[in-house]
């Protein structure tokens, strides 16, 4: 199959532009035809291998999306609507050009005789391996419609999830970026304004005027060397952690050490693999499988090479509760409670405990993030206010004491 770049029209006038997979123009005209879009001109993406080709709009789909997704075929199975006929219909509804594209070629798939997990395993960006697990088990059970339930309940789990995590990481990074701005603008343009006739006074000045002034020579005489310095740190922090892992890992070791943040990425960590890992094992997946799944979900690289341990142990035959005592990584509350879902044989619903718990003490530890980092950037605030101005006022009142009126 050879991807095409199209431009085509919808029935209701609309312009469409996208990418599709197709055996050749004519299968191309087909496929766009069944989805209701008249082509009008088409291009082979292989043939557009410059530079230019390569800058284009990043493309993708949505958790809300996708939950759409599986709400509509979760519904359309559960009235016994046939499998193709639910993939028609969702596909010819899709608002995202993208998805619309993706969901064309897992009908042309299916139509063609693959399974409909196997379907969605070609798109891995957008489907990932948890997807097509659990719908491989609905698959075999006869039960699709039971495996798209168990994904809505678990993408809206992630898409809350989310919300928490931009929550603890946005605002605390615009606050912090607006202190670090106040202060150098205040140190390379408004204190040389006010300081510039101090170093003109005839006297000596104390310690804390001459230090501010310093560090307001070197912030005006050396701005564009801090910011390019600061910008060549964070773009070589953000590029060594994508090209080497034991870079990475070492990131992510510190990220875990950190006094408030490092309780709240393990927090956040566990919440993910134990909401992903009773998700998949109330599907029906074995517990090898699902360990695997479920790392995937986890971003932490120490966390996660825990969890690949812990994957060893239990291929070795120790039950997964003291798989995870013996990673070390994880706290005790979990593997005790761990522990008693699976002498209970309540192992799932233990873990959905387990999410849950997490899930609150993430909002917790959110609000207890914020609540520390607005006092903390208002004192470094208050603290460089009150420098300036003990700077700037020392003197002046120094040289009005010795007037003599």
């Amino acid at each position: 199959m050879e991807k095409y770049k199209y431009r085509a029209v919808s029935e209701d006038g609309r312009p469409v532009r996208g990418v599709l997979s197709a055996a050749n123009e004519n299968d191309l005209f087909s496929q766009l035809q069944e989805s209701g879009l008249e082509l009008i001109s088409c291009s082979s993406v292989s043939k557009k291998t410059g530079f230019l080709s390569t800058l284009g709009v990043k493309k993708g789909v949505k958790i809300r999306e996708l939950i759409q997704f599986f709400m509509h075929l979760m519904q359309m199975q559960g009235a016994g609507i046939p499998l193709l006929d639910s993939l028609a219909d969702i596909r010819d509804t899709a608002d995202n050009d993208y998805f619309r594209d993706i969901l064309a070629e897992v009908y042309r798939d299916v139509a063609e005789g693959s399974a409909f997990s196997e379907a969605l395993s070609n798109h891995p960006k957008i489907f990932s391996s948890l997807y097509v697990s659990l719908i491989a088990s609905g698959e075999e059970s006869g039960n699709i419609a039971g495996a798209c339930e168990q994904l809505i309940k678990y993408l809206k789990w992630v898409d809350s999830m989310q919300v928490r995590v931009r929550k603890a990481t946005r605002y605390p990074t615009i606050l912090l970026i607006a202190v670090i701005a106040t202060v150098g603008i205040m140190m390379a343009f408004v204190v040389p304004q006010i300081v510039g006739f101090i170093k003109e006074l005839d006297q000596e000045l104390p310690v804390i005027t001459t230090s501010l002034i310093a560090t307001s020579d070197f912030f005006v005489a050396n701005w564009l060397i801090i910011l390019i310095v600061l910008i060549v740190l964070t773009v070589s922090v953000i590029t060594l952690s994508k090209v080497s892992d034991g870079f990475a890992y070492r990131v992510d070791a510190v990220a875990l050490k950190l006094p408030i943040m490092g309780q709240l990425i393990r927090k956040i960590n566990i919440s993910r693999f134990s909401q992903t890992f009773g998700s998949l094992f109330l599907g029906g997946i074995d517990t090898l499988q699902a360990l695997d799944a479920s790392a995937q979900t986890v971003r932490n690289r120490v966390l996660n090479e825990a969890l690949v341990d812990v994957q060893r142990y239990v291929r070795e035959g120790l039950p997964l509760s003291q798989a995870l005592n013996k990673c070390g990584e994880f706290p005790s509350m979990v593997v005790r409670m761990v522990r008693v879902g699976e002498e209970s044989g309540n192992l799932t619903v233990v873990l959905n405990q387990v999410a849950e718990f997490y899930t609150n003490d993430v909002d917790e530890e959110v609000e207890k993030v914020i609540a520390m980092i607005e006092p903390a950037l208002t004192l470094i605030l208050g603290v460089m206010i009150l420098w300036i101005a003990a700077g700037v006022f020392g003197p002046i009142y120094n040289s009005f004491s010795e007037m003599d009126f």
